[in-house]
């Protein structure tokens, strides 16, 4: 059994993070990852040429981003690219009406106008909301709070309904009232040319990571931990496990004994999501110029309702849409051409026989995935915002949960996964570490030719 200061479960960014952290200062650190590859839920696959971000894609607000800090400090190139998370107007948006007709500018405005309306009204009515609310609840009270008539109201409402599934994979009555707390970008976001996965092998630089390492047990007790996989057992007087919440879950994975509460808790009220990316190339563009984004209102929006624009990352034509909440369970089992099929349906209402089939579809398929079981975590109903934080309640003075869940102030994004491994390297270190000392470089690297 080989013996170690500190195992991390996951080579993943809350995982990497950790690991860099703990072995800057001093612990003898091994990483143990149970996929052929480092990132976790960031992966940028390149099999056609390009970089195409399969998970994480997005810095959604750069401004005081520790992962902005890093990615300029590892010298990664990024490109602006606001949307503004699930906002009506963040940047230039075609909207079109149930009828298919794009809607002008001014009754575009009128629209995003009457979600800010809700918004602010929506505030109040969370804040007071009961235990048990969902994300429905809420959001009804402050619709029927602004008198409208039906049609006005129903505009509103799917909207929402969109943005509980854009923003979370879940449907809106599955989502805590609070689960959108969180909902607030500071700065323009960017997005990656070359690909986000350049930000884990920054972190990973220097650390012993061993791929195809499938933890199936992590046993505690005062005197330490030991972690088991069919490649050998490794023990040490600390862990930090990163898995998701899913996996926490899954009979294929036991810690032993049982987390207690609140952590135990806390993971019971948080659940994982639905959502799939549907990346779709063409050889020439046929929609819109000057739009960060297609939006299509009205019954046909039910599953596909946005398209983002990424032509500007490789100058190839793209299409960027979701398959989110209820439209990714419902495609779940379908091929790439009857999903892609699905999908160009709704976009030849608004764009007529212009469009034509896609040159390339690629589908994401984190559901399936064993090691993750979809894409990130939300807030089921009664769950409350101190769950994320309260999941990381450090166990016994030797087991540390991290990862995106675990992160109150920005869950389900890389922030929060590389907040959220700081914070257990500063637990386990029993001092609170810079969190620049992830990209700074060491003593006995400064002033070397970066070449």
């Amino acid at each position: 059994m080989e013996h170690l200061d500190t195992i991390v479960v996951g080579a993943g960014i809350a995982g990497l993070a950790a690991a860099r952290l703990l072995q800057r200062n001093g612990r003898r650190v091994v990483v143990l990852e149970a996929r052929d590859r480092i990132g976790g839920r960031v992966w940028t696959d390149r099999s056609d040429g390009e970089a195409t971000d399969l998970g994480a894609s997005w810095i959604h607000g750069i401004d005081g981003s520790p992962v902005a800090a890093a990615a300029e400090a590892f010298g990664l190139r990024t490109v602006e690219f606001t949307v503004g998370g699930y906002q009506p107007d963040s940047r230039p948006i075609a909207y079109y009406a149930p009828d298919a007709t794009r809607l002008p500018d001014e009754d575009a405005k009128a629209f995003a106008d009457d979600i800010h309306t809700v918004d602010a009204t929506l505030a109040t009515v969370v804040a007071s909301s009961a235990p048990d609310a969902s994300y429905r609840d809420v959001t009804e009270e402050a619709i029927a709070r602004q008198g409208w008539d039906e049609q006005r109201a129903a505009r509103v409402r799917e909207y929402l309904e969109h943005r509980s599934e854009e923003q979370y994979g879940a449907w809106i009555e599955d989502l805590a009232a609070h689960g959108l707390d969180d909902d607030s970008i500071d700065g323009d976001e960017v997005v990656f040319p070359e690909g986000y996965a350049q930000l884990a092998d920054g972190l990973a630089e220097g650390l012993d990571v061993r791929l195809e390492h499938v933890v199936t047990h992590v046993g505690w007790s005062a005197d330490g931990v030991v972690v088991s996989t069919p490649e050998g057992d490794f023990s040490a007087a600390t862990a930090v496990v990163t898995v998701p919440v899913s996996v926490l879950k899954s009979e294929a994975f036991r810690i032993e004994p049982a987390l207690p509460d609140p952590v135990a808790a806390a993971l019971g009220r948080l659940q994982m999501n639905a959502f799939e990316k549907v990346f779709l190339r063409f050889d020439e563009k046929f929609w819109d110029d000057g739009v960060y984004a297609i939006r299509q209102q009205g019954p046909e929006a039910a599953w596909w309702h946005s398209w983002y624009d990424l032509t500007a990352l490789h100058g190839t034509p793209t299409l960027l849409t979701f398959a989110a909440g209820p439209a990714a369970v419902a495609t779940r089992d379908w091929s790439d051409e009857q999903v892609a099929a699905s999908v160009l349906e709704q976009l030849r209402r608004l764009y007529g026989d212009a469009v034509p089939a896609p040159a390339r579809v690629h589908r994401t398929a984190w559901q399936d995935d064993p090691f993750a079981h979809g894409s990130y975590a939300y807030m089921t109903v009664g769950s409350t915002t101190a769950d994320h934080d309260d999941l990381a309640t450090p166990i016994g003075g030797v087991l540390h949960l991290a990862g995106e869940a675990t992160w109150t102030d920005d869950p389900a994004t890389v922030t929060a996964a590389l907040c959220s491994g700081h914070r257990a390297a500063s637990r386990i270190l029993n001092r609170e570490l810079p969190i620049d000392e992830l990209w700074v470089p060491e003593a006995g690297e400064r002033g070397r030719d970066p070449r």
